[in-house]
């Protein structure tokens, strides 16, 4: 009888191995598939940055072209928004290569600032222009 007692424990002894690796198998599934899903969020939540800029960068070229007819000598600072819009896009284009990477998301954030600050500088401008006043509303965010 003594060799069934062994077979038992040792099959017992199976059992709870078994379990223990179908337990790190799930746990480790499940962990790869939280981190995949963080990774998703954290994309997703990017992009809908990403596509709220590019709209804010899209509609820069109608203000300038708004305030072209409006203020011919104030050509200096047109130029600081068309250049600070272009680099705010390019800023954009490479943090959407890689959003994951501080240093393009702190470029990004320089060139946003620029952005914002020369579109500003448009905004005192525009004070004196009732009618280009009302063209720039749509770009304060």
């Amino acid at each position: 009888m003594t060799p069934f007692l062994g077979l038992a424990t040792i099959t017992m002894f199976l059992i709870g191995v078994l379990g223990v690796a179908v337990l790190a198998v799930l746990w480790a599934v499940g962990t790869y598939n939280g981190l995949i899903a963080g990774r998703n969020r954290y994309k997703n939540a990017y992009s809908q940055i990403d596509v709220q800029l590019v709209r804010r960068h899209d509609l820069i070229p109608n203000l300038v072209e708004a305030v072209k007819g409006y203020m011919a000598h104030e050509k200096g600072t047109l130029d600081a928004v068309i250049q600070a819009r272009n680099q705010a896009v390019s800023a954009g284009q490479k943090a959407a290569a890689n959003p994951g990477d501080p240093q393009t998301m702190q470029a990004l954030a320089g060139a946003e600032t620029a952005l914002t600050g020369a579109v500003g500088r448009l905004f005192a401008l525009s004070e004196a222009y009732p009618e280009v006043k009302a063209n720039t509303n749509m770009l304060a965010f």
